[in-house]
């Protein structure tokens, strides 16, 4: 199965949402789409989206702490909602939901962020 990345601006936020696997074939792909909507675009802050995320590997936690550290640098934050079961096990072990916020939903996230349109 392969990746498909859906990047949507709302207002000051990037919403980021992953479809299939994200692994060390898809790992660069990902990194580059949100590293150059992060910089080029006017996100302050990211929500990632994973419901339709069905396998993440170490390479995915690697991009997405990557992702997580590059908007915390510039005075934002990124949060995690939607989350697969199979990924969210994953999350749970690596201790990425101590540093990241976790929403049940995007509306709920965006609602943290104050971003509700």
């Amino acid at each position: 199965m392969s990746l498909q990345v859906e990047l949507e601006q709302h207002r000051n936020v990037l919403v980021v949402r992953l479809r299939g696997e994200l692994d060390h074939h898809t790992a660069d792909i990902v990194r580059f789409k949100m590293e150059d909507a992060i910089l080029r675009g006017r996100a302050e802050h990211v929500v990632l989206s994973l419901k339709d995320l069905q396998f993440m590997d170490s390479s995915g936690l690697g991009v997405i702490l990557g992702r997580y550290k590059l908007i915390k640098s510039r005075g934002g934050k990124m949060v995690v909602c939607d989350v697969h079961s199979n990924v969210k096990r994953l999350f749970e072990l690596s201790g990425l939901f101590k540093i990241m916020s976790f929403y049940e939903t995007e509306r709920s996230a965006l609602a943290g962020l104050e971003v509700v349109s």
